[in-house]
This record gives C-alpha cells, structure tokens and sequence, in this order.
C-alpha cells in the first residue's frame, strides 16, 4: 500500500495521512487551521510504498492535482510499464496527461543491462552488426561499440535495476 502526507501550506494548520482519494477529501474536507478556516492547498509527499512507486512519484512530480491519477497508476501499471513512464517522464522529456496517455505511447528501447558495453555484446550476438566470424570475434573491440553507442543510449537505474535506454 502507498502511503502519502498531505502537508498544508497554511503553517497553522497540521497535515494528515492518505492512501486513497476518498481518505485524502475526508480528511481535507474537515481541516480547519488555527483560526478555524478551512485549509485548501497543501503539498503531497510520498512516504510510504515500493521503491518503483517512489521513482514514478519524482518522475510524474506528485502534487495536489495529480495523486488522485499517480494512486491509480500505481495500482494499475505493471512494473514494466511504470519503468517505461519514469523513463519517458522523467529522463527523455514526454509529458504524461492521465486519461489521455499511457506507457505504450511512448517510444522507448530499454534494455535490462548492466553497462553499455553489455549491450554492445548484446548487439553483436543478436547480429546487429553483420556477420562476424567467430574467430574474429576475439578481436572485436565491444569498448569502442560501446562508446558509440552511448551518443544513442543512456543509462539509468530504477528501484535498484540498471536499465540501458533510447528515446526515440
């Protein structure tokens, strides 16, 4: 479950605990600050959750308007589809607009790697770059593939995994 804060901008007035819409507008509904007038706006905080939701809150920048959709995400997105949106959002400059965009409209390669000469090996063995005989595998230079494919592709760890990406 993904525990957020709501912390009032009004400084005489104490912020509360929510893990759903429905808690968040009870609890709003009935706080009043010092001087008994109702407090409207507040700043939300991610306090409680999987490291994944964590990233997907700072990427989607989670605010009064937005976590009633971020709550959703995270209920409905897969883990796969929340590293595409926090990838997309946060690292290659798409805009998210919920109800009207979902993981897929993105055009992403990702790849579960550890380094980009991991990936060049990668493309080698799956042919991308032509026929190499075998034997002259031994004196491919992966390093040098590497480099250039960094002027593509980007590197980022999430949650803990290190993924290899291109925005397209």
């Amino acid at each position: 479950m993904t525990t957020l804060f709501a912390q009032p901008y009004d400084i005489s007035a104490n912020g509360f605990y929510f893990e759903s819409s429905d808690e968040y507008q009870s609890k709003a509904d009935k706080l009043l600050n010092d001087y008994g007038q109702p407090v409207e706006e507040f700043e939300i905080q991610f306090i409680d959750g999987e490291d994944i939701d964590c990233e997907l809150a700072k990427a989607l920048g989670l605010h009064q308007g937005s976590f009633a959709a971020f709550l959703e995400l995270v209920e409905t997105l897969d883990e796969q589809e929340k590293i595409s949106l926090i990838i997309a959002v946060g690292e290659c400059g798409y805009s998210y607009e919920p109800g009207k965009t979902c993981a897929q409209d993105f055009d992403i390669d990702l790849y579960v790697m550890s380094s980009m000469r991991e990936l060049a090996e990668h493309f080698v063995d799956e042919g991308l770059m032509g026929d190499i005989p075998d034997t002259m595998l031994n004196y491919f230079n992966y390093d040098a593939l590497a480099r250039d494919l960094s002027c593509d592709y980007s590197e980022i760890t999430v949650a803990g995994s290190h993924y290899v990406y291109a925005c397209r």
